[in-house]
């Protein structure tokens, strides 16, 4: 089964647990975080005699790009739902950001989309059904370096004590972010890989968070007070985050 759902709860969700809300993926006001992810781009940027671009892979509301502006000139966001395109939009307008999308799948659109000094993808690798595809049109889009970040584990099992909780899941505890670096270099790409950790932005629980949370886990409004008291008691230990990184050298 995997990170599916079995049927016979999936088939009482009153809507789809699929979802990717737009508010989740707001970036912060300081996007300078000094990060390996971060500082890998930039090194690379830095390295470009004028006039730097990065590619946005996945790029949600532009939390993994946006702070690297500059020094890059100009950011290509590329997702596939509107509503994160719209949200980049705003934010790289607000920072008076020189910016453009594009709405689509990716790999599906890479012809689409133009070569960049820096290909970034942030949190999306563990969401591709096949990775290697993927990777390959990432690097070959990528003038220097491409940085990818995602979590060590998979980004569904911070809700794996949930699972548990409501309804007696166990859940999967692979793949992990080794994994995903292990089918990079299976391409004879020479991917690193650098881990630090992230600490739980969250000070305290929001409605929106109890409701994201309800629709992930298949259940009705009705518990929304449960999966509240579940919130608030939950384990805030930092997270592991990795960095998958390689120069390409394409120039």
């Amino acid at each position: 089964m995997g990170w599916g759902i079995p049927g016979e709860i999936l088939e009482q969700a009153p809507q789809s647990p699929w979802v990717h809300p737009p508010e989740s993926f707001k970036p912060v006001s300081d996007l300078t975080l000094a990060t390996p992810s971060w500082l890998l781009a930039k090194e690379a940027l830095d390295a470009c005699q004028s006039g730097s671009q990065i590619l946005d892979i996945g790029c949600g509301g532009g939390r993994g790009s946006l702070g690297l502006a500059p020094p890059a000139v100009r950011i290509i966001g590329v997702d596939q739902q509107q509503t994160m395109l719209d949200l980049f939009a705003k934010e790289a307008a607000s920072r008076s950001i020189e910016f453009s999308v594009i709405n689509g799948q990716w790999p599906d659109v890479a012809e689409l989309t133009p070569i960049c000094d820096v290909a970034v993808c942030h949190h999306v690798f563990f969401n591709v059904a096949e990775l290697q595809p993927f990777v390959l049109q990432l690097a070959s889009h990528a003038r220097r370096r491409v940085v990818a970040e995602i979590p060590m584990y998979h980004p569904l099992s911070n809700l794996s004590p949930a699972w548990k909780h409501f309804w007696n899941l166990d859940r999967p505890k692979n793949p992990t972010a080794f994994d995903a670096a292990d089918v990079i270099r299976d391409l004879g790409i020479d991917a690193h890989i650098e881990t630090f950790e992230m600490d739980d932005p969250k000070i305290g629980v929001t409605d929106l968070d109890v409701e994201h949370t309800r629709i992930r886990l298949c259940l009705d409004k009705s518990r929304d007070p449960d999966v509240r008291e579940f919130l608030i008691n939950r384990d805030r230990s930092p997270r592991t985050i990795a960095t998958i990184w390689w120069d390409t050298n394409s120039e």
